[in-house]
């Protein structure tokens, strides 16, 4: 099966060169185009705007030589760009800070822009985990359709880069609202081919659960708002906690990529 481009934003910082890094080796494995899109202000000019875009070809070709690579330069904000792009991508994939983010924040207005509206999984990758390491995928689920999208996804890349998958199913402290049980989250995984998976349920918030278990993971993967979402908030506050602190690339499913 032929899988849609892997997207990643570049704009020639080192957040952009560890996303490119990810990005090529996802593409490598699911046997899809690296699409690089960098977007670039009306005033800026087109020779630096070409030279970011060298640069990352370059890199890519470095890391991945028999890789197919398209490259756009488009007008306007990074994250109106790549939501734009999500549209016709497997992921999308970008570095935590970069693309415009000010000094001091960890994860920026395109990166939190992207968890709300993108039409298909983001990345986020931080620019100090260099190395792509990790035994695991830690997946959070609740029930919701973006806990089955990412159980879905989860599962699939653990699967193609022989990883084992833990997830995890929060229980909210003192109310059995969306509660999950045991028998639940076992169909869950097992209806998608995820015997092995270690299956742990938690009771409180879930953020520092999900952050301790992910100690030795390579790869965290979440929905940007489940069941425990306020009504308004496009992405929920336990996904902006762990966007902010995980030591893993974190893998997040908007709404609008399960037709929420």
């Amino acid at each position: 099966m032929r899988h849609k481009p892997v997207v990643v934003g570049i704009d020639g910082s080192p957040a952009a060169e560890i996303a490119i890094k990810w990005a090529a080796v996802e593409a490598t494995s699911l046997r899809s185009t690296l699409r690089m899109l960098h977007a670039v202000a009306a005033h800026e000019a087109a020779s630096n705007a070409g030279e970011v875009v060298y640069r990352a070809v370059q890199l890519a070709r470095g890391l991945a030589p028999g890789i197919e690579i398209d490259t756009h330069i488009d007008k306007g904000a990074p994250s109106t760009v790549l939501v734009k792009a999500s549209g016709d991508a497997e992921v999308v994939v970008i570095g935590s800070r970069g693309l415009g983010l000010m000094a001091g924040a960890l994860v920026g207005a395109t990166g939190l822009d992207l968890a709300a509206n993108a039409r298909c999984p983001i990345v986020v990758v931080r620019p100090d985990l260099a190395e792509l390491d990790g035994v695991r995928v830690v997946i959070g689920y609740d029930g919701s359709p973006a806990g089955d999208t990412a159980l879905d996804y989860g599962i699939e890349y653990a699967r193609r880069h022989s990883l084992a998958v833990r997830v995890v199913a929060a229980q909210p402290t003192g109310t059995e609202l969306h509660r999950i049980t045991e028998d639940q989250l076992r169909e869950a995984v097992h209806k998608r081919d995820g015997h092995d998976a270690e299956l742990i349920q938690i009771t409180g918030h879930p953020a520092e659960h999900i952050l301790r278990l992910s100690s030795d993971a390579g790869l965290i993967v979440l929905g940007a708002r489940g069941r425990g979402g306020f009504a308004g908030m496009l992405i929920g506050s336990v996904s902006q906690t762990v966007l902010h602190h995980a030591d893993c690339p974190v893998t997040i499913i908007p709404a609008a990529a399960t037709g929420g």
